[in-house]
């Protein structure tokens, strides 16, 4: 079985410290503000692990037992949302949430695939990729729904809460050239990060929460993924893979990555460290609420 390695590294040093070695793949680390544990997932479960106690659990999803590598926590770490391979198949995969310490999965997004990637922390709407067929054509696109457009008995009677119930999992489109992945919001929700290949390989973009004003951070000759915001809104970190490793759609396992890391503008761009992963090092966001530790996971080489 091939090892994984829970790593945390310091963005001002570059020290790495392994939290933890596992004798099964682990993927895609989250970082919970409120109690420094980390929630990652593996064999189709989401685990917490302490790494002051060095205890790890399981955390019960209800009916979702097929939880791949894009999950992230609500704003105020009540909740976590999850993509489950419905019917162990990908193409069927959908978003459900459920709190934080385990119980009732509730389905977000009924169209499949749909795969999770940020929570705004402004308006309770979760930003993921999803595939869909428009005009008898598949696309891959950035769309974004209400965290809570599934759940029923709330007590909430506001107007908002009403329409959320009655919106009949309503999402909106906000990209619609290139393949577009990795969407997550900066941590004043104003902006939604995200991945293309808008303008040929897979770089860096950033546009408005609307889906106006997309901007291209990024332009180098490697296939760039996953930016992740710093909780203070100063950095970016993302993943970079070569190009001559994969198409620039593919985010493929067991490669030789690197972790880039850039100030907010795009500025200062610098490797932080490279590995052996891809998949599942850093598909969501891992920071610390320190803005300083930033959680990733890389495997034993094959």
């Amino acid at each position: 079985m091939q090892k994984s390695y829970l790593n945390v590294i310091d963005i001002e040093t570059g020290e790495v410290e392994v939290l933890r070695t596992y004798e099964k793949i682990i993927e895609a680390p989250n970082w919970n503000s409120k109690n420094d544990c980390l929630y990652f997932n593996s064999n189709g479960h989401i685990y917490k692990y302490d790494p002051t106690t060095d205890f790890e659990e399981l955390i019960d999803t209800g009916i979702c037992d097929e939880c791949n590598n894009d999950h992230v926590l609500s704003p105020d770490c009540t909740m976590i949302a999850v993509s489950h391979n419905t019917d162990h198949d990908w193409l069927k995969c959908q978003i459900y949430v459920c709190p934080i310490e385990g119980g009732e999965a509730s389905l977000v997004t009924e169209e499949k695939p749909s795969f999770l990637h940020g929570w705004s922390p402004a308006t309770n709407e979760l930003c993921y990729c999803a595939f869909r067929t428009i005009d008898g054509e598949r696309h891959v696109d950035v769309y974004k729904t209400n965290a809570l457009g599934s759940l029923s008995g709330n007590d909430n009677s506001d107007a908002d809460t009403d329409r959320i119930i009655q919106g009949d999992f309503a999402e909106e489109r906000l990209t619609s050239v290139g393949f577009n992945d990795g969407p997550e919001f900066s941590p004043d929700g104003k902006h939604i990060w995200y991945n293309s290949t808008s303008s040929g390989m897979m770089q860096i973009w950033r546009m408005n929460e609307d889906g106006t004003d997309k901007i291209q951070i990024t332009d180098n000759d490697k296939h760039n993924w996953f930016a992740h915001v710093s909780p203070d809104g100063k950095k970016v970190v993302y993943l970079a893979f070569n190009k001559e490793d994969q198409l620039p759609e593919q985010h493929l396992p067991n490669l030789h990555v690197e972790l880039w890391i850039m100030d907010y503008d795009g500025s200062n761009k610098r490797k932080l460290v490279s590995l052996f992963g891809g998949q599942g090092t850093i598909n969501v966001n891992s920071w610390n609420k320190d803005s300083r530790r930033l959680a990733y996971v890389s495997y034993d080489e094959i």
